[in-house]
Order: structure tokens, then C-alpha cells, then sequence
């Protein structure tokens, strides 16, 4: 039915929304990155033992597998920190222009995991996106330590999303999502307490505004968002769904435009290098389709 097919497509752009105004919210909290990741793991991490209850979803795993959960945990944890406090260092517009360069480095990191060549097409998207970073660079040299941190998040958002892209292959996402959520907690305890930090009065301290921020964050830029954009895989193309959600930095950068106008303004060459990098991204997922759909084509008729 065509109303019901765009109803998905409806909630699916919603949700690319929300994943763009999760930086805006990271704009947004007063508290330090290390503090601000802790608290959307372990709210989210609760609203989703409150799903898995409701919906009477077995979580047994093997211990080796919680053991790889845990790793792929502490990689997502080491991805959040590193881009709220690349959005502390710089600004929402640095951050989210550099997040996009996750596709350079995706075509160097997925023919490791899944065993295959480097394809020729990825190394051209690869200098598009590497062009993009240096324009951006080169016209916002103050905000380095931000671009540098921006950078780094796009590492190792790449890197659990091809992790995951094994995982998901033989074990539930939610059952997933839930055990990296609460070994991304353990991993931030740990290394919070070792910085010196206290988990005291003072640090459960927030303002009234960071509280509802910080519950925003962790339950409908995490646990609804995961959910859904798991649920709206089974009315969409997965192709579809990752192409929209390339779309973010575009909401996240137009959404930091509208509601910080003064520390959100960069230069035109930001811009030029952003929309390059942008440009690669969304092409690279549309060359990357039409290589599959051949191929499909080819195997039917052979």
C-alpha cells in the first residue's frame, strides 16, 4: 500500500533526524564527555533491559561472545567520547563534517574483516573524502584538536559498524546493542575512576536541563532510535536506509546553522570541503548498490 510505504519512509527520515540532532544535544549538556557518554550507556542500556522484559527476548550468550560484545562496547563508548568532545573542541558543524569521513576509512577497514580487494572505485571516493578533510582543515586551523577528535570518531564508528556487520549475521541486534551498552558502562567506570573523577554528590549533580538533555539522548537518540531503525529494515531496503542516514551531517549541520547561528558559521571553504566529503559518501553507497544489483542480474542470468 502507498500510504503505508510512506509512513516507513516518513519514520526512517525521522530517525536520520534524530541521529543528526543527537549533536545538537551534545551542543546542548553542560557535563564533560567522559560523564555524558557514562549516562546515555547506562539509561539507554536500562530502557533496553525494560524492552527485552517486555518482549520476553532471550539474552543467553556464549562467554565468548559476551567477550566480543564487550570489545565491540568499548569501541562505541570510545566513538561517543571522542565526538561530544570533538563538538566541546570545535563545534556541531567540525564534528559532524568530520564523522562523515567514515566512509574513507570503511574501504580500507571492511576488506579487512570480510577478506576482500580493495576496490577501485573506494580509493577515488577515498581521495574525494581526503581532499574534503585537508579544505576543512586548512580553513579551520583553531578548531585542529576538534578535527583531530572528529577524525577519530569516524574510526571507530567504522570500525563497530563492521564489527557489528558480523555480529548481526548470527546473533539478535537488540541482544547486541544491550551487552555493548553495558560493557561500554563498565569500561567508562573504570576509566573515569582512574582520571580522577568521583562518582559523588557532586557528580550526579546536573541541572535540571542536562537531566532531561541527558534522558532525551539516551532514550530516543539511543534506545528508540536503535529500535527503529531496526524495525523500519523490514519495510525498507537496507540500501535505502543507509543512504539516508548519510543524510545526517546535512540535518546536523543545517539543524547547528539555524539554532547556534553565531558559533556554528564557519568559512566557505569549510563548506566546499564538507560537501565534498558528503558528496563521496553518498556516492560511494550509490555506485556500491548498482555494483550489487548487477551482480545479482548476472547470477540470474547465468
Amino acid at each position: 500500500m502507498p500510504n503505508a510505504k510512506l509512513k516507513h519512509y516518513l519514520h526512517l527520515h525521522l530517525l536520520v533526524f534524530i541521529a543528526g540532532f543527537t549533536a545538537i544535544l551534545g551542543e546542548l549538556i553542560t557535563i564533560g564527555s567522559l560523564e555524558l557518554v557514562w549516562y546515555r550507556m547506562i539509561i539507554a542500556g536500562i530502557l533496553m533491559f525494560i524492552y527485552i522484559k517486555i518482549i520476553r527476548l532471550d539474552i543467553k550468550i556464549k562467554k565468548r561472545t559476551f567477550l566480543r560484545f564487550s570489545a565491540a562496547g568499548v569501541i562505541i563508548a570510545l566513538h561517543w567520547v571522542t565526538f561530544f568532545e570533538a563538538i566541546n573542541q570545535a563545534n556541531v558543524s567540525i564534528a559532524l563534517a568530520m564523522f562523515s569521513s567514515g566512509a574513507f576509512f570503511a574501504s580500507f577497514i571492511e576488506p579487512i574483516f570480510f577478506k576482500r580487494k580493495i576496490l577501485g572505485y573506494e580509493i577515488l571516493f577515498g581521495i574525494i573524502v581526503i581532499i574534503g578533510v585537508c579544505l576543512i582543515t586548512s580553513s579551520e586551523l583553531g578548531y585542529i584538536n576538534g578535527i583531530i577528535l572528529g577524525l577519530l570518531s569516524a574510526l571507530f564508528s567504522t570500525l563497530f559498524a563492521v564489527i557489528n556487520g558480523r555480529f548481526i549475521e548470527r546473533h539478535n541486534a537488540t541482544v547486541i546493542s544491550f551487552y555493548e551498552f553495558i560493557s561500554g558502562v563498565v569500561f567508562l567506570t573504570i576509566f573515569i575512576l582512574l582520571s580522577g573523577i568521583s562518582f559523588d554528590a557532586e557528580f550526579f549533580t546536573l541541572s535540571s536541563k542536562d537531566w532531561i538533555y541527558i534522558f532525551i539522548l539516551a532514550s530516543v537518540c539511543t534506545a528508540y532510535a536503535f529500535i527503529g531503525a531496526v524495525e523500519v529494515m523490514r519495510y525498507i531496503s537496507p540500501f535505502t536506509v543507509i543512504l539516508s542516514y548519510n543524510l545526517e551531517p546535512i540535518y546536523g549541520i543545517a539543524l547547528a546553522l539555524f539554532l547556534f547561528p553565531e558559533t556554528e558559521k564557519m568559512s566557505p571553504q569549510f563548506y566546499i570541503g564538507a560537501i565534498l566529503v558528503i558528496s563521496a559518501v553518498l556516492f560511494d553507497a550509490i555506485f556500491k548498490n548498482y555494483k550489487r544489483r548487477r551482480s545479482k542480474t548476472n547470477s540470474i542470468t547465468n
